[in-house]
């Protein structure tokens, strides 16, 4: 039954047995366990009885071992302090037993594989420097450690680590700063621990899970009165363990207690069962959270799409409306120089004021496009930010499954051994029957011996009481004073420890209600933000759809003014050409006389030889035959309605012609 404290299987069933053992970890330093006389012999009749069963177990790794024994220990540690918690109303102070229980339980996690530094006189194995991490990871944990530093009284580190776990168990933030220690620890908890210790290993994100649990406790600690500088406690198991005192017992007891014993095995298999099916629930909730994470990874995804989508169309409306914008430019500058020649000052003065308005409302318009692109690229982060959370989210909850299928696994190998543990109680019983008979019938024989050894010291007793009656008088007066003034003492010492235990409870609940208050703030102010945003993404969605409907309405009013221009021009040109083509039909008529292609052997202007290569063309102005280079122009003619090729001194004689018409009109 003692083995129980050193390995995993027996860890439950070590209930039997009413003890102060230390745990076993790798520390040699520690003290040696100490068992109880009934503990002890059934220790020495399990090892006399059967030896080869532990011959027959595999090796196991002394780390593990250690580690699964914290992790029981832990769990029935709080267990026992949630239970009697919700017994005493939840209000729990620092004379409570198991609440000192688990902060010995504690230290002994912290401490498990710790890293020695080097001293005076020996290697001190100190886990002070580890608490002072969360400092560094968590601003908030500043506060504690600065009050830990200022108190005069505490002067080691152990009991600057005791006061910093206590008050961080006032504050329920000690699960907060253990769930940071685990997510950093690859970083952190690399530099203090030892390869195989408890706080780099799955148990410790087991263990930062069940301090999760205590934030339902309200703790009310005085850590100024409380000698934190002394050595390291020992585990009492008297808390979690049954009596199993066997000497000065009738078999009609000794039955009971058997009775009592299997009751007490079979609650603690009931107590399993109950935890393996509240394991399962808690893996089903872990199942139903990562469902519903990926179905919000799955949404965030559509909506980055979606985002990635509206980009792209916002893109390509800003490149079509850069070309609309160039091509405008161009049609504008080519109007222009149109106009020139053609159109008066008055129309190229109004033509150049609507130019610029609509070059202004097209530039205005860019502006607000890209606003809006430079909104939609941010709001793209935001969402691609919010999926490295929800992967992050994911990879922990996968963690977290596995250490519970681990938990599982481990629950069940206890309930085997449980069962075996069973079935070697009832053998114990027997042979502890048939021991109690042999024990009855010498004690039998000692009782003669001892009624003999009675009546000659009856004669000695009467001489002795009456001295020490007279000594029980004397003392008796004496311990009276003495109990009256020790008594108003404790009364004193009483209400001293009352008023100091309320003024920090209201120190601590003025410090709750501040810290809730700001919270609730930021809270509102982030909705307030939230909504905020909310109103000016629909605003902005109303612009761009009234900036759409300006567009369309642009682009015609600018295809309505071009084909006006277009035609007011063609109606000017038509009719000042109509009328110096009447005047000039006649002389051209007369001056202009057509030469046949036999009479010209070569250009009238260059005088080139015409051939294959080099073909003849007739001027339809003057009628003589040039070659293609000295006659590539197409001027307008009285005689045609469409352009019609003209030689090179031709057209500088129509372009005069044409341009002192125009000064005339």
């Amino acid at each position: 039954m003692a083995t129980s404290v050193s390995k995993q299987d027996d860890a439950s069933s070590s209930k039997e047995a009413q003890s102060d053992v230390p745990i076993p970890t790798a520390n040699t330093n520690w003290p040696e366990p100490v068992f109880p006389s009934s503990v002890s012999s059934l220790f020495s009749m399990l090892t006399e009885k059967k030896p080869e069963r532990k011959l027959k177990r595999p090796r196991r790794d002394p780390k593990t071992i250690e580690r699964a024994n914290l992790l029981n220990i832990c769990k029935l540690v709080i267990k026992e302090l949630l239970d009697s918690s919700l017994a005493h109303g939840r209000m729990l102070d620092d004379e409570h037993v198991p609440l000192q229980q688990f902060f010995v339980v504690l230290e002994h996690v912290l401490r498990h594989g710790i890293k020695p530094r080097k001293g005076l006189l020996r290697d001190k194995k100190d886990f002070w420097c580890v608490l002072e991490m969360v400092e560094k990871l968590v601003p908030e944990a500043s506060e504690i450690s600065t009050s830990v530093r200022d108190m005069p009284h505490i002067k080691t580190p152990l009991g600057r680590a005791r006061a910093w776990l206590r008050l961080a168990t006032m504050q329920k933030t000690l699960a907060d700063y253990f769930k940071v220690l685990m997510e950093k620890k690859d970083v952190v908890l690399s530099e203090f621990y030892d390869p195989g210790a408890m706080m780099i290993e799955d148990e410790g994100m087991v263990i930062a899970g069940l301090l999760v649990g205590l934030n339902v406790i309200d703790c009310n600690i005085c850590v100024k009165e409380e000698d934190l500088d002394q050595p390291m406690g020992v585990i009492d198991f008297s808390l979690y363990l049954k009596d199993s005192r066997l000497h000065d017992q009738s078999p009609d007891e000794e039955s009971a207690e058997g009775k009592s014993k299997m009751a007490t095995i079979l609650d603690q298999k009931n107590y399993l069962e109950e935890l393996n099916r509240h394991l399962n629930a808690t893996v089903t909730n872990l199942q139903q959270k990562m469902e519903t994470a990926q179905t919000t990874n799955a949404l965030m995804k559509e909506d980055l799409a979606i985002s990635k989508n509206a980009i792209l169309a916002l893109q390509e409306e800003n490149a079509t409306l850069q070309a609309e914008k160039s091509s405008l430019l161009q049609d504008a500058h080519k109007q222009m120089e149109s106009e020139k020649t053609l159109a008066n000052k008055q129309d190229i003065e109004t033509e150049r004021e609507t130019y610029q308005t609509s070059r202004a409302g097209l530039d205005e318009m860019y502006g607000d496009m890209k606003k809006r692109l430079d909104e939609e690229t941010q709001t793209r982060l935001d969402v691609e930010k919010e999926l490295e959370l929800q992967i992050g989210m994911k990879q922990e909850m996968e963690m977290a499954l596995r250490i519970l299928e681990k938990d599982i696994h481990e629950k069940q190998d206890t309930m085997i051994s449980l069962r075996k543990q069973l079935e070697e109680i009832k053998t114990i019983n027997l042979e502890l029957y048939q021991k109690l008979q042999s024990c009855d019938q010498s004690l039998k024989h000692k009782t003669e011996l001892v009624t003999k050894l009675e009546d000659k010291t009856t004669q000695l007793v009467t001489t002795l009481k009456d001295m020490e009656k007279r000594l029980k008088q004397a003392d008796s007066d004496k311990m009276a004073a003495e109990e009256t003034a020790r008594k108003l003492g404790q009364v004193i010492a009483d209400k001293d420890c009352k008023r100091t235990a309320l003024e920090t409870d209201l120190r601590i609940e003025r410090e709750w209600r501040g810290t809730l208050q700001k919270t609730l703030e930021q809270e509102k102010e982030a909705t307030a933000q939230i909504q905020a945003e909310y109103v000016q993404v629909k605003e902005v969605e109303k612009e761009y759809k009234s900036l759409q409907k300006m567009h369309q309405g642009l682009q015609q009013t600018c295809e309505e003014q071009e084909r006006t221009l277009a035609e007011l021009g063609s109606h000017l040109s038509e009719s000042k050409l109509k009328v110096e083509d009447m005047r000039e039909a006649s002389q051209v008529t007369k001056e202009a006389a057509w030469m046949s292609d036999k009479d010209a052997s070569q250009c009238s202007n260059c005088n080139k030889e015409f051939s294959i290569a080099r073909r003849k063309h007739h001027c339809r102005n003057c009628g003589e035959i040039f070659c293609n280079e000295c006659s590539d122009n197409k001027m307008p003619l009285p005689s045609s309605a469409k352009p019609v090729r003209v030689c090179d001194t031709c057209q500088t004689v129509l372009l005069q012609r044409y341009s002192s018409a125009g000064n005339k009109a």
